[in-house]
């Protein structure tokens, strides 16, 4: 039985699917911190495809960021792009950090879904966590990078 497609921000996004759309993953926050237990795991398996940016917001959340897709948005979100050595496996384990799925309090502060992600060599579409809760204008990261070490 196939899983309900829900929309959000006119993306795509499939809940608890673990069918592999895309091997690449979009990273804008804590897991580019190679020195976290979460960054570490990325790292050991995947592998740095490209710098890329998407048209959105990022937010400050507290101890790490929120990024929120928004095609009128007049800047953008910036990170890195990394091809998934195993999409199930890994994506199902950076689900359980980032909160996503169906086990985890509803709804999810942060769900996965497909995005165009805009690259050098052209876009790709990656996997990317964006926040699902309220935000406050005034906790918008206007340069829409995130400092690990601020």
């Amino acid at each position: 039985m196939q899983q309900p497609l829900c929309l959000y921000d006119n993306l795509l996004f499939l809940f608890g699917m673990t069918e592999e759309k895309s091997s690449y993953l979009f990273v804008y926050g804590t897991l580019l911190d190679e020195s976290a237990p979460y960054g570490a795991y990325l790292k050991e398996n995947s592998s740095f495809l490209a710098e890329g940016k998407f048209k959105g917001e990022l937010y400050d959340i507290g101890n790490y960021p929120g990024a929120i897709s928004n095609p009128d948005a007049g800047g953008f979100v910036h990170g890195a792009v990394f091809n998934i050595n195993d999409p199930a496996a890994v994506l199902n384990e950076l689900d359980d950090y980032e909160g996503f799925g169906d086990a985890f309090l509803q709804p999810n502060e942060f769900v996965r879904a497909l995005v165009s992600i805009e690259t050098a060599t052209g876009p790709l579409n990656c996997w990317a966590y964006l926040y699902n809760h309220s935000i406050k204008p005034s906790q918008r990261i206007q340069s829409g990078k995130y400092s690990i070490n601020p």
